[in-house]
Order: structure tokens, then sequence, then C-alpha cells
């Protein structure tokens, strides 16, 4: 579990309603069923209509990741690798055979399979570039499903904040309807602006982290089996991808 994630989430929502508390307002202030629904279903609404429907499939399964990521072990698959090099200089590209068949990762089985059918290493390059450049590109645009709501939110609390003006200035003979309009007013600001930048947008960027790193893994296997395929000493392999760590 992604534990920063969780202590920042909750550290930005106590710092909002403990300002809120030490100013002497109080929870119910803050709770206000119309101007969540505008806020909300606008922000949806808007990210609908810009984002394709493989993009927003693809955020909802994704959005797992802000508090548990895929496990990404850099220096153990440098030890991967070292040790699928060992075994290719020991008994040749055939000897992977085993080790394809029983690897759990499909990307790291492609790869070997490759090796173990004689594919020339551009050849190689190729096919493994589309493929984690592909899978990097989809879940970069499941990030920017979040952050276009981002962008919608506040201005959404804005059109919000307006309507209950419009309300409050169609009720002005009326002071019984005042408090409500106001309120809607300006918790729908609230709401925007806040699930902007204490959720959204810090939402986007996380799941962007994720999405390069797990290119930067997959480069990584990428240039392991490269060197694999061009025979290269499984010391050399080793301090090349150590690289990677940096």
């Amino acid at each position: 579990m992604d534990v920063l994630s969780l202590i920042g989430i909750i550290m930005a929502f106590v710092a909002i309603v403990g300002g809120n508390y030490l100013e002497g307002g109080h929870l119910g202030a803050l709770a206000n069923g119309p101007a969540a629904l505008i806020v909300l279903g606008g922000t949806l609404g808007a990210a609908l209509l810009q984002s394709p429907m493989s993009a927003f499939k693809r955020s909802i399964q994704t959005v797992g990741w802000i508090f548990f990521p895929p496990h990404i072990d850099m220096a153990g698959g440098i030890n991967q690798v070292v040790n699928w090099s060992l075994t290719a200089r020991k008994e040749g590209l055939l000897g992977l055979e085993t080790m394809a068949d029983t690897e759990p990762d499909s990307y790291s089985r492609k790869g070997l399979q490759l090796l173990v059918d004689g594919v020339e290493p551009e050849a190689i390059r190729s096919v493994l570039e589309v493929d984690y450049m592909t899978q990097e590109t989809r879940d970069i645009e499941a990030a920017k499903v979040f952050e276009c709501m981002g962008g919608y939110a506040p201005t959404i609390g804005i059109i919000g904040a307006v309507m209950g003006l419009i309300h409050v200035m169609g009720n002005l003979a009326d002071p019984a309807q005042l408090g409500s309009g106001i309120a809607v007013a300006f918790v729908a600001t609230i709401y925007g602006v806040a699930s902007a930048n204490l959720v959204l947008l810090p939402i986007a960027s996380k799941l962007k982290a994720i999405a390069l790193r797990q290119s930067l893994y997959r480069e990584m296997l990428l240039e392991g089996i490269l060197s694999i395929a061009e025979g290269e000493n499984p010391r050399a392999i080793e301090l090349k991808l150590q690289g990677f760590t940096g």
C-alpha cells in the first residue's frame, strides 16, 4: 500500500475541516447536496464528453494504483535479466525456453520467446518498443481523464456559485430563502477548487508517475534482452542496466 497517498489525502481533508472548525465553523456548513451535485455531476459530465471510452475505462481500472500501485522491483528485474544471460551463455538461447514458458510477466515472456525463436536484435527492439510505448500511452491517457476533471472542477464550482447567487437575487424579498442560496454559492466554489487541487490533479500526477516508472522498467528489460541477443557478457549487462536504478 502507498502510505504517502493515504497520509496525503487525510492531511488535506483534515486541514480543510480543521481550519473551518478553528475559524468557528462547523462540519454541517461544508455539507451541501445541491452544491455537490452541481460540481461532481458537471465535472464528470464534462470529462465523459472529452474522454474516449477506452481512456475512461482505463482510468477506472488504474485509479486503485493510488493506494495499491503495481510492484516495480528494478533491482530484482536486473537480477532476473542477469540470470537469463547466464543461462543463455551456458545453454544457448534455447535454454531460455523453459523460463519463457513459466514467466508470469507477459512483457518478459514475449521478449524471452523472441530470443528463443532467434529473432534479430533490431526486430526484437521493434516488437517490444511498440508493446511498452503503447501501454504507456494508454496509461497516460487514463491519467489525463483525472487531469481534465481537475481542470473543469473549479470552473463548475464557479457555475454553482453563480447559480446560488441567482437564487439569492431572485428571493431578496424572502429572507428565509437567502441562506440556502448563499450556502450553495460558496460551498460549490469550495467543492470545485478543493476536489481539483486536493484529489483530482494529484491523482493524475501520481498515475502518470507510475506509468512512466513502469515504462522505465520495461525499457530496462528491453535493453537487457537485446544485450543477451547480442551475446554480451553477463557482468557487462548488469553494469549497463544498473544505470536505470539511478
